[in-house]
């Protein structure tokens, strides 16, 4: 189902059914109370954006380190398990997957995930969709007496009724990661309480670190060398120019790409550029490579599966990605990412790593979604990436690979020196 079509039935569809659960519930609370018993078995809600999972990582291992890997669940919609399962936080049987092909497979997929959990009597649901109508529905119907997500306390978010028993204020201070942790560190708290919590989130939290399988490595290797020739090139820099069907205006202009790898090719001869991309992205990142014109440009995308694809990210030395997915997929692995920020948020979806580069051009008008407004925007001329130049991008670039190379150099001497003093 497209990303318009599912917020359009998120309101007509999701409002009425609030209202009516909301009003269930509440009958409902005359008759008994909520506990307060410490959560033995979560699930934990959350449908879109696989880059999104990464960056809950560290509370999904929260959730782990409170009720055990076994006890923990996860809803999500079929084409974002992926990364998930890649990642191996929870038994992948513990995964609870909606396919979203249409609204009849997803009624039937919601209906028989209600009955899953509720069969599985998990006691605790936290939804880490900020003011998503439909999976505060779920979180509702899971059948968890302990059910924690966002409020709108003072009308901030659109209405999606009163089916929470512990009910979050959204902070536009804190980091994806940090909002996420807060999220399954509130299951501990007492529902009466709230909205006031009593810890400080961590100031950084670490992300989950990727270890490619070795075949992965070897397939890799081989591709690119019977794509760019006698060998696998030792300098790779990756363009990543999509931006995902959820915001596109988060997109860079493709014409820019080609230029700054134009720009990549003539300052350093050793140079091999990639670029990535879904099956669904083949056709336009081939356009792309073509229209760079070199043999030292080539298109990956569509041609690797996830894991193969994390393996370049090893084999690689920085890559430039629009505010999507894959700039948190790589972040995971011993690549340095670029990122362009603009219609969000760098502070808050920007990946947490020292090998993670950030580039925002901080207009008046961005970040322009965001939670309250259900990532809906009415721009539709991003001046926000088309303020991130061509030149700054390239300098950026230029910087990380002669860092790389100072590393390398570094690690080089050292090891020599070790050798000569074990000698």
């Amino acid at each position: 189902m497209q990303v318009q079509s599912m917020r359009i039935l998120d309101r007509w569809v999701g409002i009425p059914i609030s209202f009516g659960l909301t009003v269930f519930r509440k009958l409902g609370d005359l008759f008994r109370s909520e506990p307060a018993n410490p959560p033995k078995r979560i699930v934990i809600i959350k449908l879109v954006e696989q880059g999104a999972t990464v960056i809950a990582a560290p509370a999904i291992n929260r959730a782990v380190e409170l009720v055990g890997r076994e006890n923990v669940y996860f809803a999500v919609f079929t084409q974002n398990r992926p990364i998930l399962d890649l990642l191996g936080l929870i038994p992948a049987e513990n995964v609870v997957a909606i396919r979203d092909g249409g609204l009849v497979t997803i009624a039937l997929d919601t209906l028989r995930a209600i009955i899953r959990l509720r069969r599985e009597h998990v006691d605790t649901a936290v939804d880490f969709e900020f003011f998503s109508r439909f999976s505060a529905t779920l979180t509702y119907l899971s059948g968890a007496r302990t059910r924690v997500g966002f409020h709108s306390f003072a009308g901030e978010a659109g209405y999606r009724g009163d089916l929470m028993t512990h009910r979050v204020a959204y902070n536009i201070r804190l980091h994806a990661s940090q909002t996420y942790l807060m999220l399954v560190d509130t299951t501990t708290v007492p529902p009466d309480q709230l909205p006031t919590l009593g810890f400080v989130p961590p100031e950084t939290l670490e992300g989950p670190v990727f270890k490619p399988d070795p075949e992965d490595v070897a397939t890799m290797r081989s591709l690119l060398s019977r794509r760019f020739g006698d060998s696998a090139p030792t300098r790779l820099v990756l363009l990543n120019a999509n931006a995902g069907d959820l915001l596109p205006i988060r997109r860079w202009a493709d014409e820019r790409y080609v230029e700054l790898a134009r720009r990549l090719l003539s300052y350093d001869t050793g140079l091999f550029i990639a670029l990535t991309g879904a099956k669904n992205e083949q056709a336009d990142a081939e356009a792309l490579a073509d229209q760079v014109g070199s043999d030292r440009c080539i298109s990956v995308a569509g041609q690797t599966t996830l894991t193969e694809l994390f393996a370049l990210y090893g084999l690689s030395e920085v890559m430039v990605t629009n505010d999507s997915g894959p700039a948190h997929y790589a972040s995971t692995t011993s690549i340095d990412v670029v990122t362009l920020f603009g219609p969000e948020s760098p502070e808050f979806f920007g990946a947490q790593s020292e090998r993670s580069h950030l580039m925002w051009a901080g207009l008046a008008c961005s970040p322009c979604v965001n939670a309250f407004n259900q990532r809906v925007t009415l721009c539709t001329n991003n001046l926000c990436m088309q303020a991130i130049t061509v030149d700054a991008v390239f300098e950026n670039v230029k910087s990380v690979l002669s860092q790389r190379d100072a590393d390398r150099n570094a690690e080089s001497g050292s090891a020599t020196t070790a050798q000569r003093s074990s000698d």
